[in-house]
Parts: structure tokens; sequence; C-alpha cells
């Protein structure tokens, strides 16, 4: 190639352009190797979130897989110690209100190109030094240093383990954290819980005292799913989608077909309605081939598209062809209607790389309809936008969230043998979404802990997965938050496990179980002492409860009880049994529609301001059918005393109204000495009844109960 040069160029000439050429080259370089971070807000309160962008000129063929791209910000703390925040790849989004709708959508629209960017909170007041980070097989980039800078507020933190009691939850200021709350699982256009609706359900919780929920983010194409098929063309419950591999042209990859008679159709069916701006020109495009004598029609709403489609390839060229359709979106059109392909004749026609921007260009908006993105390793834009959404409404609101991650269908058979290449596969990708999770929401005291899965199989051998990535979390979350995760049956080997900080059961009041499906105190009371048993020294919850027939379906007797006694008396026997939270409820749509949240109200009042150290009392009722459970310290008694022959039971089975229960007494042991105040609740309303004044002598108190109908609380505190 030089001597090519030298001979179309003399000498001097040669050498003069040839610098000029890669003075040029090397400015281009350069120019594309810039990379810029921006802070937002420059100023941060202590636990608030800052937001960077990240740009630079690199491209990659999966931004979501961290061993392609490890992109991250290097924060400087006041302190002196440097912390790696990871980055992540996201889309930005208009929303909309659609409140005015009949059938109420989240109207989210992509604004630009995507962009990284990485999300954090300072934990220390001061100033900040940070640059992002750059590294890929081409090398390592870095920003200049951008200052950030924090200062004081009155947030209580990050949800930690107690170290003053490990069974116990805290904030990472030292205020007590005791869940009271319920599942929420299924967020989705589709579903109960829209967006709208999870918002004014946050707020009746919030209203009531209640301060946690379970959330999925792991629901394939039936609601929220970072990780999982979301597609135009089928559904996972009867998963038949109208692809084939593509004949002859691209190896490998996948076209949608359509094979019949005339009149025969395709509907495209998005799991996220499509979102469109009023007076808008748009462009759908692909690639399109046609069998011999083959008509395909293009309908939009309820008329053709455009011209009928008909073969165009003429011989030794490729049987594809593109094609375009542009329209116009009405004045008040914010969706896109009915989009289908339509056989004008019989034959097949085939299609691929399916378009839908602005006639402009501009980002995708029809990413359902591609058929050979990856389901494993690809995280589904609009619904991490969406639940962005969820996490600022949890924090306007003031819930903390247990985030359940994985989509178990993807990894539960490739956990069969802890030494196969599948089980690497398994922890590779769990661990890359992991990343992108920490990354992406990581940031929010409102986390409260990541789920790894649900209702996981118990016999599989997990124990190398969890440890796998429980050390992976240590090292990328700066934040610490806790870590979970859950089986289908009980699971002793997950809740003794050192790198799983909660251990978590899911249980059911169904027929199966006899006598304890009729007695939610003493069911209660025994699945806590199944946890215990394995969780000694650890958070514990009864992360799913309620009442269920024996196939896990939604009993017919829950709407029978119009009290809710069942849920009210859980609420109460899981807070004074050694649990850490309260028992978390399914059947989110029922209790919405029963009014459940009122129930949540009196038992917050009754623990407000209960210490962190949190002991199961030495308590005792008279007479024997009075049943009293406690929780306390040395300085204080958290008890609730319940008529131990009525429950839910007798109240929808028996039709039996409660007694009333007078002259018993209650005793307890091991108090310091000193003056005490004893008040006794109203369990229902959430008001003191009576309050007394009592000196703890040196061994036993015993304390006449006022008399009550169902149940009663005592609350004992060291007087001021």
């Amino acid at each position: 190639m030089r001597q090519a040069i030298h001979v179309l160029a003399p000498g001097r000439v040669f050498r003069v352009r040839i610098v000029g050429f890669m003075l040029l080259v090397c400015s281009i370089a350069a120019r594309a190797e810039i990379v810029s971070l921006e802070a937002t807000p420059a100023v941060a309160g202590k636990y608030e979130k800052v937001e960077f962008t990240i740009r630079h000129a690199r491209a990659y063929r999966n931004p979501f897989d961290s061993q392609e791209a490890e992109i991250s910000v290097e924060v400087q703390t006041p302190e002196g110690i440097t912390e790696l925040v990871p980055c992540f790849f996201t889309q930005n989004y208009e929303h909309r209100d659609a409140s005015k709708e009949s059938t109420p959508r989240a109207w989210d629209y992509p604004v630009g190109q995507p962009v990284w960017k990485a999300r954090y909170a300072p934990r220390s007041i001061g100033k900040f030094s940070c640059r992002a980070r750059v590294r890929d097989a081409r090398g390592e980039l870095a920003s200049d240093t951008v200052p950030i800078e924090c200062r004081p507020t009155n947030d209580r933190g990050f949800i930690r383990v107690s170290p003053r009691d490990h069974r116990q939850l805290e904030f990472s200021e030292g205020q007590p954290f005791f869940p009271i709350g319920q599942n929420l699982a299924f967020v989705g256009q589709d579903q109960y819980l829209r967006l709208q609706k999870l918002d004014e359900v946050f707020g009746k919780m919030a209203d009531n005292g209640a301060n946690f929920a379970r959330i999925w983010t792991c629901c394939s194409d039936w609601a929220l799913c970072i990780e999982g098929r979301k597609s135009a063309w089928s559904r996972s419950w009867s998963w038949k989608p109208p692809c084939e591999l593509v004949p002859g042209y691209f190896e490998d990859d996948i076209c949608v077909v359509l094979k019949g008679k005339a009149g025969d159709s395709l509907k495209l069916e998005p799991c996220h309605p499509v979102p469109l701006r009023p007076g808008t020109r748009y462009a759908l495009s692909g690639l399109l081939q046609l069998g011999e004598g083959t008509e395909l029609a293009i309908q939009l709403g309820n008329s053709q598209w455009g011209e009928t489609l008909r073969p165009e390839a003429e011989r030794g060229e490729s049987p594809w062809k593109s094609f375009r359709r542009e329209f116009t979106s009405g004045a008040d059109q914010y969706w896109l209607e009915r989009l289908q392909f339509q056989l004008e004749t019989s034959g097949s026609a085939r299609w691929r790389d399916l378009s839908l921007t602005e006639a402009d260009g501009g980002p995708e908006l029809l990413w359902e309809a591609s058929v050979n993105r990856d389901v494993v390793g690809y995280y589904n834009p609009l619904d991490c936008e969406q639940i962005d959404q969820v996490l600022a409404m949890a924090e306007r609101r003031g819930i903390y969230l247990q985030l359940c991650l994985l989509t178990r269908d993807l990894y539960m058979d490739k956990l069969r043998d802890e030494s196969s290449a599948d089980y690497d596969w398994a922890i590779s990708h769990a661990r890359n979404l992991l990343r992108y999770a920490v990354a992406r929401w990581g940031y929010s005291t409102h986390v409260a802990a990541w789920e790894y899965f649900n209702e996981m199989d118990p016999g599989r051998p997990t124990d190398r997965f969890y440890d796998s990535l429980g050390s992976y979390l240590e090292q990328i979350d700066v934040n610490h938050h806790l870590r979970t995760t859950s089986a289908w049956g009980p699971a002793p080997k997950d809740w003794r496990h050192p790198r799983i900080d909660i251990a978590e059961l899911h249980w059911y009041l169904r027929p199966a179980w006899g006598d304890l499906s009729n007695d939610e105190v003493a069911a209660v009371a025994d699945r806590t002492k199944a946890l215990r048993e394995h969780a000694p020294d650890k958070p514990a919850l009864l992360a799913e409860f309620g009442l269920a027939g024996n196939q896990w379906e939604l009993s017919p007797l829950m709407k029978q009880d119009q009290q809710l006694v069942h849920f009210r008396r859980s609420l109460w026997a899981s807070a004074m049994t050694g649990l850490s939270g309260t028992a978390m409820f399914w059947w989110w749509e029922d209790l919405d529609r029963q009014a459940a949240y009122r129930h949540y109200g009196p038992l917050a009042a009754f623990l407000k301001d209960a210490p962190v150290l949190r002991e199961t009392l030495d308590v005792a009722a008279n007479p024997q059918d009075v049943r009293a459970i406690g929780v306390g310290s040395k300085n204080a008694a958290y008890v609730w005393i319940a008529d131990a022959q009525w429950n839910w039971s007798s109240r929808v089975k028996q039709h039996r109204d409660p007694r009333d229960v007078q002259g018993a007494t209650l005793t307890l042991s091991g108090f310091d000495s000193g003056p005490y105040l004893v008040e006794w609740w109203d369990t229902q309303r959430g008001v003191v009844l009576h309050e007394q004044s009592l000196t703890a002598p040196a061994d036993v108190w015993q304390l006449d109960i006022p008399a009550f109908r169902e149940d009663i609380a005592c609350r004992i505190r060291r007087a001021k």
C-alpha cells in the first residue's frame, strides 16, 4: 500500500498529505473517545438520589451485557473511600396523565436515543469527586472528575439487619423498622393494579400506617418483567408464535410467517399499548417475502393501509424486499390502532425487522414485534421505566419494597446440576441482571430487599447459586440491600444460608391443613416456630399468606368473611409471635375491594416507637381459653390477648358471634424494677381504652384484663 501511494505522489507532497490525514484521523478518534459525565443535582441531601448521565461514542451488540461493556462511576467519598457505582443502559421517556380515559393506561413515550446512567445516594456529609469509567475490549476510558456535595437531611437511610437484635430490622440511622404490609405482586396494563391504581393503593396503605409491599418484576408477559418474553405475536400461557427460521437468507434468524387462505390474518397485540403523539407522522417498515402469487394487505384500524403488497422479486435477486407505510396520527390520538396483516389470496407471507418510528426517525415504538431479540440478557425498556415509576410512588408514599427480580422459569431448569455448564450459565446471567437492578434501583432507601426468585423449587441444589449471587452483591451494591428468596415449600437450607439475609416462607390457610387452617392465630404461631427453628438469628417473614383452597386458589370463604377476621387477627398474631414483620397477604384485589387497609392502622399505632429489641415474652392468660402472646424487653412489653374459642372459622363457617370475655388476668415476668405505664388498647379502633401506672416488683406481674370481645392489646413501657 505504501508503494502504491508513493508512486501516485511525489515524496514531499506524500509526506504532507499523510501527516495531515493522520492528524485528521487522530482528531476524529480523540473526539470519538471522549467520555462526559453530568450529575443532577450537583447538591443533594443525605440518602437522596443523584443521577449521572454518561455519554461516549462506543456502541455494543448488547449494552446490557456487563461482560461486553463495564461502565461505572467512580465516587470518592469525603472520607477518602472509593466506591464503584455500576451504570445502566436506558431509554428516556415522556409521561402523560391518562386518568381521563375510561380505561387508564400508562402513556410512556420514548424520547431521544438510549443513554447510559448511574444513580447514587450519598451516605455522608461533604464533598464527593466522581468520574465515569468505560471498560471494554477496546480498552479503558475515563471522564474528567465532576463534584457533588451532600447536605444533612432527616432521612432514616437504608434498611438493615439490626446489630442489636439480628432477628429484627432497622434503618441505617438506627430507628426500628417493622414491616406492615402485603403483596402487590402483579402491576401492569392488564392487571387490577395499573400504575395509577397502584399509587392509589400505596396511598391507602400509607394513610393507615402500612409501610411495606412485595412486588414482582419477574412476571413474564402478564405484568412487570425486567427480563422475560414480551411479544406482539403470542403469550407465554399459550406460546405458539407464528414464526419459523428464515429460509436461506439470514442464517439462524427467525421471521414471522402467515400461511393460509384468503382472509387469514395476523394481528399485532403488544403487551404494552403502543403510544403515539397526536398529529405526528409515523412510518412502519420492514422486510417482506411473499410466496408466488400471494397478495398481502396491511390494515390499520378498520381500513386497509396503502396498496396491496405483491411479489416483486426477479430471478437472481433476494426474495426479501423492504416496505414502508406512513400515516399521521389524529389530533387526539395517543395510541396505535389495531394493526394486522391479511392475506388477500391463498399463499404465504413472511416478514422480519418490523419497525415503527416517527417518519423522520427516532426511538423504536414497536420493540415487542422483534422475534430475534434475546429473552435472557435483554431488559425490557418500558417495564424498567415503569419500575422507576413504581419506586417513585413508593418513595413519595413512604412504602418500602421487596422486589422479586428473576423470572423463575428462565432459570429453574438450569439449576438441576450444580456442576453443569447450565448452572454456570444461570449464575452468569443472574449476576448480570442483579448488576442492572443495583445500578438502576439500588440508590433508593425504599428498596428494602432484593428477592431472587418467587417460589423456586426447594429441591434444587441452589446453595452455590445463592452464594455466588450474594457475594457478587456484596461487591457491587454499595448500599448493601438485604437479600432474600422464596420457594414453593419449606426451604430450611435457604433459611439457613449465610448469604440470604431474610428467611421467607409462603403459606396459606388451606383445608388440607385441617384444624390449623381454621385457626389463624395457631397457624401463624406454628409457621413462625418452623421458620425460627432454622433461622433463629435472622429476620424472618411470612411473605405470602391468605385464605386459599387446596390448589392455592382464592377461597370463596374470603368474600364471606366481610369483617376480614382472618386478615386482622393474622396481622396481630404475626406481629407478636417473633416474626420480623406482619404476615404479607396475597389477594390484593379482594383486600382492596373489602377495604382491608383500615386494619393496618390500629396495629401500626400500637407498635409506634416500639424498640428494636423485641424478645418473645413469657406471658400467660387465665383462664386457658384466653390466649396471650407478646414481644418486648426488660423494660417494655407489647402483648396481644385473644379469645381462643373464637376465630375466622367461627364467624364464617359457624356463623357464631364473639362472646364477652370478662375476669381474665395476664401474667408477665422478667421486668426491671421501676415505674411503668400500662395501656389497654382497642385493637379495632387503635385507641387507648384505659391507662394505669404500676411499679414493677422483683419477679411476676399479674394484671386484670378489661372486659373485651374478640381481642385486646396491652402496651407496657417504662414511665419517663
